[in-house]
């Protein structure tokens, strides 16, 4: 009588969903009467801020974060600007550029033209990431970090790191599907190990692509990590 009298035009259920004989009942009422009838299910009991439903068929099922990429929509688009960006990126101008950066890289110290390090990729699978080579060739490489004032970093490498050529490679792995053009930066093994114990949550990032540039290096933090 209430929602009839006052002209309702929505109705929140908010007590136990056990209750299935009322919430249809309610459902039916709602319907004849046009009014929008929603669930309020009780999540009280989670820690999170957020919570999303999918369905397995007509199965809600809950969801602690929101994940784009699961729609088979985004992930083909996705995939389809990756390939066709980096493929027009390596005909129309690493085909011509890789040339010349690799007869200065010769010029200025002794070494291969790339460097070749095993990364952390999508589910945490091992992937060999493509850079040129910035510095000396040591037995370090996969285990410290470059640092600002490197001794190890060539003449000619440091302006490659400055100017984020020495990632130019990278457009392979993209084309292969390791990597992505935009997405969290694919880490060396030792420090995936090492961060996902002091970072609360670090894994999630494994769940994607790594990437080219992802939005730490949008917002400006890129290069050595001090802390």
């Amino acid at each position: 009588k209430f929602v009839v009298k006052n002209n309702i035009d929505e109705i929140f259920y908010t007590l136990p969903l056990t209750n299935t004989k009322d919430i249809k009942e309610l459902i039916d009422f709602c319907d004849k009467q046009m009014i929008r009838f929603k669930l309020v299910p009780d999540f009280r009991g989670f820690i999170f801020k957020r919570v999303n439903i999918d369905f397995f068929d007509d199965v809600p099922v809950i969801t602690l974060r929101e994940e784009p990429l699961r729609d088979f929509v985004n992930r083909f688009s996705k995939r389809t600007f990756d390939i066709i960006f980096s493929f027009c990126v390596l005909v129309f101008i690493f085909s011509w550029f890789y040339p010349l950066i690799a007869v200065l890289i010769k010029l200025t110290s002794k070494g291969p033209i790339l460097f070749k390090q095993v990364r952390s990729g999508i589910n945490n699978e091992d992937f060999v990431c493509y850079k040129f080579r910035s510095m000396v060739s040591t037995d370090e490489s996969d285990t410290k970090q470059a640092v600002k004032g490197d001794m190890r970093i060539t003449k000619f490498g440091n302006f490659l790191r400055r100017t984020s050529i020495d990632e130019f490679p990278q457009f392979i792995n993209v084309l292969f599907g390791d990597m992505s053009v935009v997405g969290p930066r694919p880490h060396m093994l030792a420090h995936t190990q090492e961060y996902s114990s002091l970072i609360n949550k670090y894994m999630v990032r494994q769940l994607v692509r790594p990437g080219i540039t992802g939005i730490a290096q949008v917002r400006g933090y890129r290069g050595e990590t001090k802390e």
